[in-house]
């Protein structure tokens, strides 16, 4: 029998045989803490991942922090928990085992010569004093949302806004709108279009479409894309992950003139069902920031939970955190808000957005 051992050590999650171990025994782990995940961010953005664990080489893990190294001449070199990532909770024991996580950090900072370290964790401790942790400020706040699918379906539905999402689930119901799901080329080409035209009404790039072929890939029967046409026009479509006992809706994307005919509805009701049937215990809705109430909003309306998610930033010593290109996904609205670059997005062609997608996510991570 394998004794736990107390040291604490680096390692590559890609590497060590015992992550997955622990992240399938862990309650807080998620599909952030995923090889899948990992393995996508490493493909697509040369991302390396790096874990402070506790338990030696050869003994069992009992708890870990994992970051991805992010090495950038625009934005900096930074270890991020994790990029591109909603939450990614220290799988530890207590704020003792976290503590003593965090504090073989600072020797690695000045040893790679980071610019800043960053944690996104999903909760806080109760006690308000004890989060952020010493040496760490608060930085980020978005509003998490998820769905209990303990109660039965029928209850799910009723859960959900009347006006807003039940009659936008009946509506695409009437219209008989095509669905179709899987990873296939196609459908995924059809994902990134509609992709395309929401992150310009956004006056944001898209992200690279080797990200989504490389999440895919490294997924396989986890992850699902999931189109609503009609008449062969593909309306809208959403990108779900399955991980343990949660389905995550991660990314969603809709031709806006077609918004009416609850596309977007009938995708997410059908996971929900697909997720609830399966006997999973949340759909994870993810994410939305406080400067975005439309989307807070909606996700509400589905009958979710709302909590907080508070991320916290630690510096080395006289280095400011760069601002150009922050580490989220929904940050550089507003770097990018201003009404030229509005207009910029708005008239630029499919291949130059794609192109600047390309090249600025790997500094945003």
């Amino acid at each position: 029998m394998t004794m736990s051992c107390p040291a604490i050590h680096e390692l590559n999650p890609l590497e060590d045989a015992r992550w997955d171990d622990l992240v399938a025994a862990h309650p807080r782990a998620s599909v952030f803490h995923s090889r899948a995940w990992l393995e996508a961010l490493r493909r697509t953005y040369g991302y390396e991942p790096v874990a402070i664990a506790t338990g030696a080489p050869g003994c069992t893990l009992r708890g870990a922090l994992v970051f991805c190294r992010v090495d950038s001449w625009l934005t900096g070199r930074r270890w991020v928990s994790l990029p591109f990532s909603d939450h990614c909770e220290p799988l530890v024991s207590g704020p003792e085992e976290r503590d003593a996580l965090l504090g073989g950090l600072p020797a690695a900072m000045r040893r790679e010569k980071l610019r800043y370290l960053e944690i996104r964790p999903r909760t806080a401790p109760a006690e308000a004093s004890a989060y952020p942790p010493a040496g760490w400020r608060p930085d980020r706040t978005y509003f998490f949302h998820e769905i209990d699918l303990t109660p039965p379906l029928e209850t799910l539905l009723a859960h959900c806004h009347k006006d807003s999402t039940q009659r936008k689930i009946r509506r695409a119901e009437r219209e008989k709108l095509v669905y179709e799901e899987g990873a296939s080329p196609a459908l995924l080409d059809s994902f990134y279009h509609l992709l395309i035209q929401t992150r310009r009404r956004q006056s944001l790039p898209p992200q690279p479409k080797a990200w989504f072929r490389h999440l895919a890939a490294c997924f396989a029967g986890d992850l699902k894309v999931r189109v609503a046409s009609r008449d062969g026009r593909p309306l809208a479509a959403i990108l779900t992950l399955r991980h343990k006992d949660a389905m995550v809706y991660k990314y969603g994307c809709s031709d806006a003139a077609a918004n009416n005919l609850g596309g977007m509805h009938l995708l997410l009701w059908t996971a929900i069902a697909e997720a609830k049937a399966a006997g999973l215990r949340a759909f994870d809705l993810g994410r939305s920031a406080p400067d975005n109430p439309g989307l807070a909003t909606f996700k509400d309306r589905w009958g979710a939970t709302r909590s907080t998610l508070r991320y916290a930033t630690r510096t080395a010593a006289g280095t400011p955190r760069p601002n150009a290109f922050p580490a989220s996904n929904s940050a550089p609205r507003q770097a990018w808000k201003d009404a030229a670059t509005k207009y910029l997005f708005a008239f630029l062609p499919d291949p130059c957005l794609r192109l600047i997608g390309t090249v600025a996510y790997r500094h945003i991570g």
